[in-house]
């Protein structure tokens, strides 16, 4: 290793050991500016930063006295200069990096801790920005001494994060030569820029007139939490929120508030997920029930407590152990009911959950379900905003898609057969048709009276999922809507003749097939309402 030369020049503005700070979110700078002067720091700083620091009595070196140039362009160039990231740059173990310093006159400078314009909250900010203010709100010297510091992090630390200062200075302190805190800072002072550049990116993108999909892009993941077990025990698993910019304040489960309970699992947050978005479609009050990601109850009633029992009711089995999940606030009455309801199966058996998800509750009913037990989780979850991009792993790579968003309102229900719908049936055929969208394909709803009677999900052919959910139906069958997710390929002797010999009113489904015509003329043999949607709901 070359020998180290050290800079040492009493005619220069730095010290023997300095550290360079600039600030947009100046939380702590006391803290850490006083730590830093008590281990015999010099301090240079920039503009609004300096300021902050000469008010808090702390002295300051000012960037201009090192350049030897003011600031200009509005502040666009402040540190962009030899003088400063010579200084960042400099090799301490290459005694021609320390030769050129020393020719210079530039001293080296041992701590760098900076953060950024807020781009990130100006452009998701609700008030909307300018293009103009969003393109000042770029940081350009920010990232540079950030990145050049974490670059030569052997000789740096970058601190870029306020919640890094005091063990910051408990390291400073014992005076060691850590160089996996010095990496682990570095990774951290990257990925800040990455983060920011991708919001950037993001945002520069909806700027254009390109299609919605951009050649590239980046995905800023935050960790949450570590949790105990992937989807399985022996798979190690960690659960991220998402930060990009058309997240801002879009709602579902990754922001949703635990208020009780035990740690979420990998599980838990689909099957939360998968109830949660089910149960947000439906503008009446709802209680939708979840069993491995699909709904095996679904009721809408204006008395949620008479939602709640018919949605266990649909299938109380799988309802076991499963989530819960409403639109409308928990009260009092609705927690109690669902600390003590009654297994419909043998009328003793209390009912247990996983997960209970709502947008609000009272204080009492908040109260009441903690009493449960202890290790029901119960999330408070804002409603998912529409228009999101969907996004699912592949080996090596990542579909991305629209989200399925479409209401019934959206849809024309075209009516195929001689038999028309009566208006009941047809509200029945509305409902089935927005719960078979979150069950697994290929699927089968039957519902009446805005309640799911029965449901088949997940079979490889339709015919199975069909006999699943007639037979969990029952004798509700008899004039119930039955909605399909995709088209029947087969009429005759198939899914469609036992649906109409089951006793089904009214069968919605999208149409497409080359035997459509087949499918309705079976349901007018058996004078069954034949409804197209055109649209498909594919779930895989």
């Amino acid at each position: 290793m070359a020998e180290t030369v050290t800079t040492a020049s009493p005619t220069t503005p730095y010290g023997s050991k300095n550290a360079l700070i600039s600030l947009s979110d100046k939380k702590n700078l006391d803290l850490l500016a006083n730590g830093l002067q008590k281990l015999g720091y010099t301090i240079v700083s920039t503009g609004g930063t300096a300021s902050a620091l000469e008010k808090a009595g702390i002295s300051v070196t000012k960037v201009e006295e090192l350049t030897n140039f003011p600031e200009m362009l509005d502040g666009r160039v402040k540190t962009l200069h030899p003088n400063v990231h010579g200084g960042i740059l400099a090799r301490r173990d290459q005694r021609h990096h320390m030769e050129a310093l020393e020719k210079h006159s530039i001293g080296t400078f041992e701590l760098v801790v900076v953060n950024l314009y807020p781009f990130y909250a100006k452009v998701s900010s609700a008030n909307g920005v300018t293009f103009d203010d969003g393109i000042e709100n770029i940081d350009i010297g920010g990232p540079t001494m950030i990145r050049a510091a974490a670059k030569n992090h052997k000789d740096v630390l970058v601190v870029v994060d306020s919640e890094d200062y005091p063990v910051l200075l408990e390291f400073l302190k014992g005076n060691k030569d850590d160089q996996q805190f010095r990496r682990k800072l570095a990774w951290k002072a990257f990925q800040h820029c990455a983060a920011y550049d991708s919001a950037v990116s993001e945002w520069l993108w909806k700027q254009t007139e390109g299609d919605k999909f951009s050649p590239s892009f980046t995905v800023p993941l935050t960790l949450k939490s570590s949790l105990r077990y992937g989807e399985n025990p022996h798979q190690k698993a960690a659960f991220y929120t998402d930060s990009s910019l058309s997240e801002v304040n879009g709602g579902g489960i990754a922001t949703a508030i635990q208020h009780h309970g035990k740690e979420m699992s990998y599980n838990n947050y689909l099957d939360a997920d998968a109830a949660w978005n089910c149960v947000c479609e439906f503008e009446k009050p709802t209680c939708v029930v979840v069993k491995h990601t699909n709904p095996c109850g679904v009721a809408s009633r204006d008395d949620l407590i008479e939602a709640y029992r018919l949605a266990v009711k649909a299938d109380p089995v799988s309802a076991f152990g499963g989530i819960v999940a409403f639109n409308t606030e928990v009260d009092e009455s609705l927690a109690k009911d669902i600390r003590e309801f009654r297994s419909p199966t043998d009328g003793e058996t209390r009912m247990f959950y996983e997960i209970v998800v709502a947008p609000s509750y009272s204080e009492k009913g908040l109260e009441i379900l903690r009493g449960k037990s202890k290790t029901l989780r119960i999330l408070e979850a804002k409603k998912n905003s529409r228009g999101k991009l969907s996004l699912r792993q592949v080996g090596g790579g990542w579909l991305a898609q629209d989200s399925d968003d479409l209401t019934p309102e959206e849809i024309n229900f075209d009516v195929k057969s001689k038999k028309a719908p009566e208006k009941s049936e047809l509200s029945d055929a509305k409902f089935a048709w927005l719960c078979v969208k979150h069950v697994k394909s290929n699927a089968i709803v039957i519902a009446k009276n805005n309640c799911m009677l029965g449901m088949g999900s997940g079979q490889p052919n339709r015919v199975d999922s069909l006999r699943i959910a007639v037979r969990k139906a029952g004798d509700e069958v008899k004039g119930a809507a039955l909605a399909s997710d995709a088209f029947f390929p087969f009429a005759w002797n198939d899914a469609v003749e036992e649906a109409c010999q089951s006793g089904i009113g009214v069968i919605a489904e999208p149409g497409g097939s080359i035997r459509d015509n087949d499918a309705i003329d079976c349901c007018d043999k058996y004078s069954v309402s034949l409804v197209f949607t055109g649209v498909r709901h594919f779930r895989h």
